[in-house]
């Protein structure tokens, strides 16, 4: 009777697993091997040139700079929007008296989750308008004040905080509506003990909130620095170039797709590839790592 049991289990698991090797696993493992030759892309002839692809990445300037804009990236983006988005769940999930949530909490998180909906292009082409050094609205908004505005995707100094802002933008929704429900799953009899025991808003948020949501926390860490380093859709549509002006917005993601398609370096690109998929696999344990925690249960 197992037997038959196991075999059912085989027969059903037989078509996914194998759809997944084939669509997921296989591209991964022909990327590791395209990295050891000097593919270009378009001719089926290539030659095994070993690791030569990783050397030419150590004295490749491009290269190090665009790891040093994801860098900045994954230390900004996550910092920030893990920050707004708590923020703004436990305004929408405590209410004025710190334990109910505020009227219209619903509409709160739609508006909040709204950006999520939208395309890159979309996005990208709303908030390259916005950007506009001359009738742009922000750059409108800055001189009702006497400000001067700039010109913030074509100055070096400002072309990548300004894409990362809108990368910001576009996510906190998303983690507004995951905090939320994570917050909406506490027992409000924790809070209402608190409050009881003279528990502060902050105190009670930092004490009792964040620790029972923790998981949630944890989760959207890695999801947010795992955008962080696949960040190509916004920078290859708003930066100027792409990747400009001079490299100034340069990241790794749009590094490949110009090595594989611009320039015909389909080794190379999938060396930088294999680097990058490698820096995930690291990060991403070491997250999961430093934010282990004893599970607190309710």
């Amino acid at each position: 009777m197992r037997h038959h049991k196991y075999r059912f289990i085989l027969s059903l698991l037989a078509l996914p697993v194998t759809l997944y090797c084939v669509l997921v696993l296989s591209p991964y493992a022909q990327a590791f091997m395209i990295a050891l030759t000097d593919w270009q892309g378009l001719s089926p002839d290539y030659a095994f040139i070993g690791l030569d692809n990783f050397a030419t990445l150590l004295d490749d300037p491009v290269f190090w700079i665009a790891l040093k804009h994801n860098l900045f990236l994954l230390i900004s983006i996550p910092v920030i929007v893990i920050l707004l988005a708590l923020f703004f769940a436990a305004m929408v999930s405590f209410g004025g008296d710190g334990i109910r949530g505020v009227r219209g909490a619903r509409l709160y998180r739609a508006v909040y989750f709204f950006p999520n909906i939208l395309s890159v292009a979309v996005i990208a082409v709303l908030w390259r308008t916005i950007y506009e050094p001359r009738n742009g609205l922000l750059n409108g908004f800055l001189g009702l004040f006497g400000a001067e505005g700039a010109v913030w995707l074509g100055d070096r100094s400002t072309a990548l905080a300004s894409i990362a802002a809108v990368e910001v933008w576009t996510s906190v929704g998303f983690y507004i509506v995951l905090f939320t429900a994570a917050m909406s799953a506490i027992p409000r009899e924790l809070f209402e003990a608190a409050m009881i025991d003279g528990s502060g808003r902050l105190h009670t948020f930092r004490r009792i909130t964040v620790p029972l949501m923790w998981d949630a926390i944890q989760v959207a860490v890695v999801y947010v620095m795992l955008s962080s380093l696949n960040f190509f859709g916004l920078v290859n549509i708003l930066s100027q170039g792409p990747g400009g002006p001079d490299n100034s917005s340069q990241v790794i993601s749009l590094y490949i797709y110009d090595s594989a398609f611009k320039f015909s370096q389909m080794g190379y690109a999938s060396a930088i590839g294999v680097v990058l998929f490698a820096l995930t696999l690291i990060l991403t344990f070491l997250v999961f790592r430093v934010t282990r925690r004893t599970r607190v249960e309710f």
